[in-house]
């Protein structure tokens, strides 16, 4: 989107903490359009912010105090004296970004930095609607995609990512104390957690654990892959490849045995450049099932979304969407006269 402003001086400070440090926002900034390059690196240097002052902090509760006092100045358009606090400021203002979103993320780096664990799937869902969830909604807002439907299939996008993670770094997590398996599943299979956490080892229990989380994993990016044709026509086959790209993690593990804790599962370069070459697919994706509802976890940001008002001269994308906000618009104009500022310049407008 054109019209977008940063300082320049804090987006290359937003980009000096990011490089090298950032594969996450490397492999969106690649896939992802230009347009969408500054407001993504100044959400993702917040995030970056965020993490390590809660990780590295003594003080947690004083952390999470703090970040959340930026968070509600940036929100407020009164941003700290940070060039991270002020490039966060001005992409939640132009892309009405709701609070709730980066908030919701604070939570979840806070779950983690306590080494909270999860009783079952519904909690874990709700850990990773938190750190996963709310990154999807956010960078499909930074799309100018707003519709309800949209934002709750980049929400399943970013749980079914998570969910890969947790699987394929089993081992790892479990080698420094961190735990995130369904603590319901483990009494099932028998798995004492703190044997567990003191000799990780793999074993066919764990791996049926694993398979679980794959097939979790699976069942919400198949439900995002309804939402992809939902997206601007240049975002598709990014996010597409996202989507195979991470659920071929998890065939990786499979291929593995299943086994993720004496083992990590990397995808090979060649697979990777079939998978995106595939990805393009996803220009002309279907949308069935793309309004299906939001999976319990992410509901509220769905609705936090829907709740925001959208920024002035943000027209939607969409023919349905642009079809009701013309009738909407033109209903304010019987009602109070012509608007002081009507959203019709041409470098908001883009084509579906």
């Amino acid at each position: 989107m054109t019209g977008f402003r940063i300082a320049e001086a804090d987006l290359a400070a937003c980009r000096r903490l990011l490089a090298g440090g950032s594969k996450s926002f490397h492999a969106a900034s690649m896939l992802l359009p230009r347009r969408i390059a500054a407001p993504a690196a100044a959400l993702y240097a917040f995030c970056r912010v965020a993490d390590d002052e809660i990780d590295l902090g003594a003080d947690k509760q004083a952390a999470m105090e703090r970040l959340v006092a930026r968070l509600d100045a940036a929100c407020a358009g009164r941003p700290q004296d940070d060039p991270v606090d002020r490039a966060l400021a001005a992409v939640v203002h132009h892309f009405g970004i709701p609070r709730t979103l980066p908030e919701a993320l604070l939570e979840g780096l806070a779950w983690d930095a306590d080494g909270r664990r999860y009783e079952d799937m519904a909690a874990l869902e709700s850990y990773a609607a938190r750190v996963a969830g709310t990154v999807g909604a956010m960078m499909t807002l930074l799309m100018g995609v707003r519709e309800p439907a949209a934002i709750a299939r980049a929400c399943d996008l970013g749980l079914g990512m998570q969910l890969t993670n947790i699987a394929r770094d089993i081992g790892e997590d479990a080698r420094e104390g961190r735990l995130f398996l369904p603590l319901s599943w483990l009494r099932e299979e028998g798995i004492a957690p703190e044997d567990f956490l003191a000799a990780p080892r793999f074993s066919p229990a764990i791996g049926r654990l694993t398979a679980r989380l794959l097939a979790a994993a699976d069942r919400h990016y198949a439900r995002a892959e309804a939402g992809i044709a939902l997206l601007p026509r240049d975002c598709r086959a990014g996010i597409g490849a996202a989507r195979v790209i991470y659920a071929e993690i998890g065939r990786e593990v499979e291929r593995n045995g299943l086994d993720s804790v004496t083992r990590r599962a990397v995808v090979p370069g060649w697979r990777k450049a079939v998978l995106l070459a595939r990805a393009a697919g996803a220009l002309v994706a279907q949308r069935d099932g793309a309004g299906a509802p939001p999976c319990e976890a992410t509901t509220y940001l769905v609705d936090a979304v829907a709740a925001a008002p959208r920024p002035r001269g943000l027209i939607p994308r969409g023919w349905g969407a642009r079809l009701v906000w013309a009738l909407e618009l033109m209903d304010q104009i019987d009602r109070d006269g012509a608007p002081r500022s009507l959203p019709f310049n041409r470098s908001t407008v883009s084509a579906d």
